[in-house]
């Protein structure tokens, strides 16, 4: 007995509709895929830590490690004896910093801001004012990059001011729902280079301050655990798609 029409003509706008879609499901799937293999784009701002001193350039600091540990592409900013307040002599903060050397850039995938060792001689209160001002900046200009604050590094065991800028900075990171990453709370580096004590006088120069060549790698590893633990290794896979 023949088919209806209409049933023959609702048959064939269902074959239409699956044969149109089939290339747009090939077309978000590439595209997925494409993101999923892209990069993330990584912005990082910081001290002599971050951007290498004498000895330890850029390409070897921490930073430049765990961004290769974790495939990221990453732009490096910064200056040695900066901080939120620190200037180290340049008269710049990171607030000047991240104006001329990243606010310019396309929007990240994450800015990771990494500081306060320069600030223990500033008043915690600005120290505090300072960070919660960047980071608004920062969220402002990009409001789909995910932000991370890494406190002050230390070349041993803190002294009380280092442990108060670290406070400071850690409850701006909480009131602006930022994450936190701890190296001080965590004792990444402990004792004393000079009373050979702790593993300092294994990571650590005889300035008692900067990490050498294993320092560098040692912090990129337990940076790159924390990130892992928090589920930040991989920041644009967890962003929502694009809706234009």
């Amino acid at each position: 007995m023949p088919r209806p029409l209409s049933a023959v003509l609702a048959a064939a706008l269902v074959l239409c509709a699956c044969v149109a879609s089939d290339p747009v499901r090939r077309a978000i799937g590439t595209a997925e895929a494409a993101a999923e293999r892209r990069a993330p784009v990584v912005l990082v701002l910081g001290d002599s830590y971050t951007t290498g001193i004498r000895g330890i350039t850029p390409e070897r600091a921490y930073a430049a490690q765990t961004a290769r540990a974790l495939g990221w592409q990453v732009v490096i900013a910064g200056h040695a004896g900066t901080g939120f307040a620190g200037t180290g002599g340049t008269g710049k903060t990171f607030a000047t910093l991240d104006e001329e050397q990243l606010a310019w850039r396309p929007v990240p995938d994450m800015v990771l801001v990494s500081g306060g060792h320069n600030d223990v001689w500033y008043p915690p209160g600005l120290v505090q004012q300072n960070a919660r001002d960047l980071l608004g900046k920062m969220r402002k200009r990009w409001p789909g990059a995910q932000l991370v604050l890494v406190g002050p590094m230390w070349g041993g065991d803190p002294g009380p001011t280092a442990l108060t800028v670290r406070d400071v900075l850690r409850e701006a990171a909480a009131g602006m729902r930022v994450p936190f990453i701890d190296p001080l709370g965590e004792r990444w580096i402990t004792g004393n280079v000079r009373r050979g004590l702790g593993n300092a006088p294994r990571y650590i120069r005889s300035d008692g301050t900067h990490p050498n060549e294993a320092g560098n790698r040692y912090i990129a590893g337990r940076l790159v655990a924390d990130l892992r633990a928090r589920k930040l290794d991989r920041p644009m896979l967890g962003r929502p798609p694009l809706t234009r």
